[in-house]
Formats: structure tokens, C-alpha cells, sequence
């Protein structure tokens, strides 16, 4: 008999295969068991370490040979990979995906059963490397380039079958190994549709150029691409742009002698914040409003006042509990943020010398933010039955960065300093008379993750530039320059970067006029495509467009003028060897099924022949035309096979489009470096970018809210700002809310019809009235219009005198639906 240890307990058993049911995966998603250095598969023990002479039991050493590999001793951190991968494939219900993981072998990381076909694991091989690939980020889905597809291996090929809707290779054999793939021009969508369901991806590129024969080619790791952070490799060499949704950020709740706290960290961004004091409500109000990468949640949570550290128990934290039951989610321990900060790195795979900006801004004198009963009664969380609040403060046309902008404000109202700047900013917006800029709006992370990773190309330099000039002819428009310096303090608190006005305008002239010196742009004419009046023009419009229109020509002219040389030793050549020939068929009169040729772009292999066919002659008698077609030869493709039986070259020709294609690729790649040297320049100036963007979003959104304002017949409020509550008079003139003409803010003043009311409150007031009197409609606005003006917002009534609250909140039965009209009472019978 011997004795057997797992991680939690010490048992004596006469049957290893009993032992599974110590060892099987827990079936909770947030639970934190990890067993010891057990191999499973399909749920049966493969390897045990035994303690009285520490070798390695095998229940079969043919077996075990059949299934040995180098390399495949796991660790605790393995195995607590394998199994959180083992959940993500019990969740498959694809029956091509369930078939396809009845074959895999949950003792490597891949997944792989290596007594399959294709299933080697042998150092060297294919298979091999994927899996060192796959030990540096071992909860990423593997994709790794070969040739002219993406292939995935093992639980990664599940997870592309059941969430990517590609089929397996090779069908459903069951004597090979889980494998699927997408071809390399649908890659952007095979990541879209796995970042879409919460998995990570880490993209593997094969090094391009020729290799030794029998030589395998090099791979390296050229990016990831995460929900909310997607992939950007080669992007700085093409010629469209990339749309790049708002960052998802790793999320850590916790919980303190202040009530909850709840910390945002942006690995695009290396970025944190945290905020504490949080009521319960509040904690799951921001939790449900955000998009998130990753949840962690803090030991500290399951402490109550029973002892029994059973989170939920008696109440306690039983509506975030309700919360995050139905997610999946990490539990971690130590400091907060610190210990909160090395999860991100180790999900990230970033070094430990990586450093995030705090950008946490303080809580002082600021309203507590909007419960989650509040939020959806007034519309600023999307619930069906209540008309939506950001949908009237905006006009139709405002969506993205400035609806998001806006949204933020309205739950986590800002300071009075900053509400009373605001109201400030579009009060003034609402007088300009002056033409005002396009306002371009850019995502900070976006700006931050490509010239971190040197991908921006020409059009977002020319977008950077665009958003840079934009807050240039605020400075330089006496209307605007208020305007742009009242603006400075909401950016603060958006972005966490302290920036004085002179120092923002000066960056942004510095930046804008170094892009204007490298960038091409639309008012040059001086890189037209080359031409030729015998090779199509397709030809040399998709071999220079890759990189002309790039950069200014004077950086790189010597290339220029190396690929029009080319241009034209290769027109003089297709001229030379092609033309003769062209012009005898011409000549030749003849009935159908006489000879044909033509010169042609093959667009397949980047190269300019002659097609034809029955264009020899039957006997040579030294005619024009002769000579150039006793040169021709047939057309081999990169590879060395022929192409067809109707393509042909000559060598002249084929030295003509080498040196063409050489040259070309060598503008290319000098077009790139500058591209690059110019992303590497401009990021000690990132704060400069960032915090000019996030203006142009804030003075959007504002603009685009008082357009909208006015065409209501909105207007703003005196906003009063209240004093400590120790120090207040009990009928404190700050402490009155008045309000004339008060309208629902889902009614439009402009088209009449409706019911004003006129609010005049210092206390505590007692509202009665029939069903369907109005009752919660008069809550609601009276609500709506307090948050509006404690934002700095326009506020639909005649006039409005709003103290500045420390907090608002409402409550009422959630199931009326004034959308349609209908109270609680109408709704409920």
C-alpha cells in the first residue's frame, strides 16, 4: 500500500483509479482548488508522484511509453492552466467541437494526445515549438502562421471551431489531432470573433525570405490580441485603417473599513485608478456599466461579521455576490492594488519592470456616483421601459467617444469645480459665432498602443496631425482660446495628466509641425504611380501604392528615383521582347483558331508576360518577330513550377522585373523605417497626445449637448454650491431646489403639448396622487434635471436653480414604463 498526496488531503487507496474523484476539475468557475502533479486525461489519472521512493507509478509501461514525450513534467501553475482550460471545454456545444475534444489528452498545455496522428511533441518539430510558444501564455489561444494559413492546435483548435465557425482539418478522423486554422486575409475576423468571447489570442508570424532547403522557417511572437485590445501587427504598412474599440480594463474589487473599492487597470494605456468608499450598489452599478477584460476579486470580500468568511452569508454583499456569480472571475489576496498590478503583468506576459500611471483622482467634494436603481430609472443605463437620457442630451449623429464621455459624467458626476467649468465651457459654446473645428476625435489608446508598437501608419499620422491643428485654431481663434483653456480641468480629470495650458499648446505645435515634415499629404503631387503605354496599369498601381503617398519624396529620393529607372528599363524590355511578337500576330490575317497574344498583368504573381497561343510559326523564314519568339520561355511561378501552358517570359524581361520588384520593396522598407523612427520620436510626447485628443472628445461632446439643448429649448441652471453640512443653516437659500416649467426630459418643449410643473423644495416633501397621476414621472424629471445641473448640463424647464447635491438617488418600482406611458399600476394590470 502506499500514500498518496494531493494538495488538500492524505488518502490510502487500493485502486488508483479510484483517486479521479479527488482530483476531478472543480465544477465552479470561481473556485481556486489546483491539484498536485497529476496528469489527466479525460478525467483518469496518467502519472502520480508516490512517497516511498519517489519514482513514477505507471498503471501500463506500454502504455506509457506509447504516450511519453520530452518535456512533459507540469507544474502546480501548469495545472491550474490545464484545468481552467478543461472548464472552457466543457462550456463547447458545437458537435464538431465535442468531437474533436473526445481526442484530447489534458497532460501538455496544447492539449495534444501525442499517440495520434500529427500528435509528435518531439523537439524540433512544429508541434514542439507551438507548445514553447504556448508556455509563455499559456490562457491565450495559440494561432501560429504557416504559409498562407493561421493553424491552431489541440483546445486551441476546439475553441476556433465552437467560436470562430471555422471547420476542423481533415474533417472529423479520429485517428489525428484536434487541428483548424483560417486563411491569412480572414485573420481580422477570426480575432474579432474570439476577442468577442472573452478569449485572448497570441498571434505567432513566420519570418519572411528565403531559408535553407530542409530548413524549418523562424517564428517569433508578433503580437496578441485581447477583448477591447486588438492585434496591430503590419498595420503601419497598409494602406486602411484599423477600428479600435475602447480598452477593456482588468477590473479588482475589494473591500475596506470604507465600504467597497473597485480598481480599473488599462494595460494599453499602463494605467490605474482606484475608487473606494463605494457603497454595495455603487460597486455593482460600475461593474455592470463596464466592459472588462478580466475580473479579480479580493480575499477581503468573503470576510463578514458572522466570522464564517462565507461571502453573502446573512445579507452581507449579497447583491455583488448576485453579481459576480455570473461571471467568471479570479480570486487574489495581498495589497489591493499592488498584488492586483502583478496579475495584470502575468496576464499581460509583461516584464516586472513595466510601470502603470496612477491617475486616480481624488473623491473629495465630489457626489458619490449614481446607485445602480437611480442609473436605470433615468435612462443613463440602457433599460427597456425608460427613455434613454443620453439619447436626448445628444443629437442622433454623436455616438462613440463622446457619448461614451458623457455617459461616464452623468454616473460619477464630478466635482462642483469642475460642473461649474463645464456649464461655464457651453455657456460659451452657445454664443460662438465663429466657424469651429471638425473636432476629431481619436482613441487614446489607440494612439498609445501603435506608436508604442511603432504600427502607426500615414493615415493615423495624418489623423494625429488633424487633431493637433484642431486645437491649434482654437488657440489662434480669440472665440475658441477661452473656450480651450477652460477645457484643461475636465481633461485633467478624464485623463489623470496634469498639463498647463502653455505647455499643451506648445507640445502640439512642436508634434504637429514634426509630422508635417515626414507625412505626405493631400496638397503634393509629386509621387504619381509610373506608367507605361504598353504594360496595364494595374500592374504598377498595386506595386507603388503600398508605398507611395507615405512620406515626403525629398526623404527618400535616391529610391524614387531607383524604382522610375526600373520603371522604364522594364517597359523597355516588355518593348523589346513582346512587341515584335504582338505586331506579327496583328499582321497575321487568319480565320478563327489563328494565333493570339497579348501582354498581360498575372495580379497572382506580381509579374508583367506575354499570353498567347499557335503564335509559332510552321516555318521559319526570318520574318519579324521570329528572333523575340525563339527567347521566350515558359513562366515559372516563385516556387519554379510552370504557371500554364499559354505564359511566357523571356530572360530579359524576368531581370527587368527583379530589379523593379527589388527596388520597390526597397522603397518600401525605407518608407516603413521612417514611418517607424517617427512612432519611436513622438512617444515622449504621448502625454501631449493624449491629453490634446480627450479635449477634442470633451469639447465634441459639449458642443453636440448644447446644439441639442437649444434646439429643445433646454436651459442652464444656477448652480449653487452647498457648504459642510456641520456649517449649514437649516433654511439655507443654497439649499433650495427651484425649478419653473419643469418637463419630462423624454417630452420635446419645441413640439408642445405638454405638462410643466413648477418645483419650489428646501426639505422633505410628501408627493400623493392617483394611479397613473404622474407621480413617478415627477420623480424621475426631478431627478434627471438635478443630475444635468450638477454635470454642468442644460436642464429641461424655463429656469432651474439646482444646489450642488453630494448625492442623488431615486427609487421606485422598477416595472413602469413611461416610455410607453404606462405607470406601475396601468403596467401591472
Amino acid at each position: 500500500m502506499y500514500w498518496l498526496a494531493t494538495r488538500s488531503a492524505v488518502v490510502s487507496l487500493p485502486r488508483w483509479r479510484s483517486l479521479v474523484h479527488f482530483l476531478r476539475s472543480p465544477s465552479s468557475r470561481y473556485s481556486s482548488f489546483v491539484p498536485s502533479r497529476v496528469l489527466l486525461r479525460n478525467g483518469y489519472v496518467q502519472r502520480i508522484s508516490c512517497f516511498k521512493d519517489r519514482k513514477i507509478l505507471r498503471g501500463s509501461s506500454k502504455v506509457a511509453k506509447k504516450h511519453k514525450s520530452p518535456n512533459n513534467d507540469l507544474d502546480d501553475k501548469d495545472l491550474s492552466h490545464i484545468l481552467w482550460w478543461k472548464e472552457r471545454m466543457q462550456m463547447c456545444r458545437k458537435p464538431s467541437a465535442v468531437n474533436l475534444i473526445k481526442r484530447l489528452e489534458y497532460s501538455n498545455l496544447l492539449g495534444l494526445d501525442t499517440s495520434l496522428k500529427n500528435g509528435s511533441l518531439k523537439e524540433g518539430t512544429l508541434n514542439w515549438e507551438m507548445l514553447q510558444f504556448k508556455s509563455k501564455f499559456p490562457r491565450e489561444v495559440l494561432l501560429c502562421r504557416v504559409g498562407d494559413f493561421y493553424e491552431s492546435i489541440g483546445m486551441d483548435a476546439c475553441i476556433l471551431v465552437e467560436y470562430a465557425g471555422l471547420n476542423p482539418f481533415g474533417g472529423l478522423r479520429s485517428d489525428s489531432i484536434p487541428k483548424a486554422g483560417c486563411p491569412v486575409v480572414n485573420l481580422r475576423q477570426t480575432l474579432d470573433d474570439l476577442t468577442r468571447n472573452g478569449y485572448s489570442v497570441c498571434i505567432v508570424e513566420e519570418v519572411q525570405g528565403p531559408t535553407q532547403a530542409r530548413s524549418r522557417k523562424g517564428r517569433f511572437i508578433s503580437g496578441h490580441a485581447h477583448p477591447g485590445n486588438p492585434y496591430v501587427y503590419g498595420l503601419v504598412g497598409v494602406d486602411h485603417d484599423l477600428d479600435f474599440p475602447e480598452p477593456m480594463p482588468v477590473v479588482g474589487i475589494s473591500r475596506s473599513a470604507r465600504g467597497y473599492c473597485i480598481n480599473f487597470v488599462l494595460e494599453t494605456m499602463k494605467t490605474y485608478s482606484s475608487e473606494d468608499g463605494l457603497t454595495e450598489e455603487a460597486a455593482v452599478t460600475k461593474l455592470r456599466t463596464c466592459q472588462y477584460h478580466h475580473l479579480f476579486l479580493h480575499t477581503s470580500l468573503r470576510q463578514n461579521s458572522s466570522g464564517t468568511f462565507r461571502w453573502g452569508e446573512f445579507g452581507e454583499g449579497g447583491l455583488l455576490w448576485g453579481e459576480c456569480s455570473s461571471r467568471h472571475f479570479e480570486w487574489f489576496d495581498g495589497n489591493p492594488i499592488s498584488d492586483l498590478l502583478v496579475k495584470v503583468k502575468e496576464l499581460y506576459g509583461l516584464e516586472d519592470e513595466v510601470t502603470f500611471r496612477n491617475t486616480t483622482v481624488s473623491s473629495e467634494n465630489r457626489p458619490r456616483p449614481l446607485t445602480l436603481g437611480t442609473a436605470t430609472q433615468i435612462g443613463a443605463i440602457p433599460t427597456e421601459g425608460i427613455p434613454s437620457l443620453l439619447k436626448v442630451l445628444l443629437p442622433p449623429n454623436c455616438t462613440g467617444l463622446p457619448l461614451l464621455y458623457v455617459r461616464d459624467l452623468l454616473l460619477n458626476p464630478p466635482a462642483y469645480e469642475i460642473a461649474s467649468t463645464i456649464q461655464a465651457i457651453c455657456k460659451l459654446m452657445s454664443s460662438i459665432t465663429c466657424s469651429i473645428p471638425e473636432f476629431t476625435c481619436v482613441s487614446s489608446a489607440k494612439l498609445v498602443k501603435l506608436l508604442e508598437l511603432r504600427e502607426a501608419n500615414h493615415i493615423e499620422f495624418c489623423r494625429i496631425k488633424h487633431v493637433l491643428d484642431e486645437i491649434l485654431q482654437m488657440y489662434r481663434t480669440p472665440e475658441l482660446n477661452e473656450i480651450l483653456k477652460l477645457l484643461i480641468d475636465p481633461t485633467w480629470v478624464a485623463t489623470g495628466l496634469k498639463l498647463d495650458f502653455e505647455t499643451m499648446v506648445a507640445g502640439c505645435e512642436v508634434v504637429s509641425d514634426k509630422i508635417g515634415e515626414i507625412i505626405y499629404l493631400d496638397d503634393e503631387n509629386d509621387q504619381k504611380i509610373s506608367s507605361s503605354s504598353i504594360i496595364p496599369d494595374d500592374f504598377f498601381e498595386d506595386m507603388e501604392t503600398s508605398w507611395k503617398g507615405r512620406v515626403k519624396r525629398f526623404h527618400i529620393d535616391d529610391v524614387f528615383i531607383e524604382v522610375e529607372r526600373a520603371a522604364e528599363a522594364l517597359s523597355l524590355a516588355v518593348m523589346e521582347d513582346f512587341v515584335p511578337i504582338i505586331s506579327r500576330i496583328k499582321a497575321t490575317s487568319a480565320p478563327l483558331g489563328g494565333p493570339k497574344g497579348e501582354i498581360l498583368y498575372s495580379r497572382e504573381h506580381a509579374a508583367v508576360w506575354f499570353k498567347g497561343k499557335r503564335f509559332a510559326p510552321t516555318v521559319w523564314a526570318g520574318s519579324p518577330g521570329e528572333e523575340q519568339i525563339k527567347q521566350l520561355k515558359p513562366a515559372l511561378d516563385s516556387k519554379g513550377r510552370k504557371v500554364g501552358e499559354e505564359w511566357f517570359t523571356t530572360i530579359k524581361v524576368e531581370a527587368a522585373l527583379t530589379r523593379y520588384h527589388e527596388a520597390g520593396a526597397k522603397a518600401k522598407a525605407r518608407v516603413l523605417e521612417l514611418l517607424r523612427g517617427l512612432s519611436a520620436e513622438l512617444q515622449s510626447k504621448l502625454n501631449i497626445l493624449v491629453f490634446a485628443s480627450m479635449s477634442l472628445v470633451i469639447a465634441k461632446a459639449l458642443f453636440s449637448h448644447v446644439s441639442e439643448g437649444r434646439r429643445r429649448k433646454w436651459v442652464f441652471p444656477t448652480l449653487a454650491e452647498t457648504h459642510e453640512f456641520e456649517n449649514e443653516k437649516p433654511l439655507d437659500e443654497t439649499n433650495r431646489l427651484k425649478i419653473v416649467g419643469l418637463l419630462p426630459y423624454w417630452f420635446n418643449i419645441a413640439e408642445g403639448g405638454a405638462v410643466h410643473n413648477t418645483v419650489d423644495m428646501q426639505s422633505l416633501f410628501l408627493l400623493t396622487g392617483p394611479n397613473g397621476g404622474g407621480k413617478s414621472s415627477l420623480l424621475r424629471s426631478i431627478c434627471a434635471a438635478s443630475l444635468l445641473g450638477i454635470c454642468g448640463f442644460m436642464v429641461p424647464a424655463e429656469s432651474a436653480s439646482i444646489p450642488y447635491f453630494d448625492s442623488i438617488m431615486l427609487h421606485m418600482k422598477s416595472f413602469d414604463s413611461p416610455a410607453d406611458g404606462k405607470s406601475s399600476f396601468q403596467v401591472w394590470h
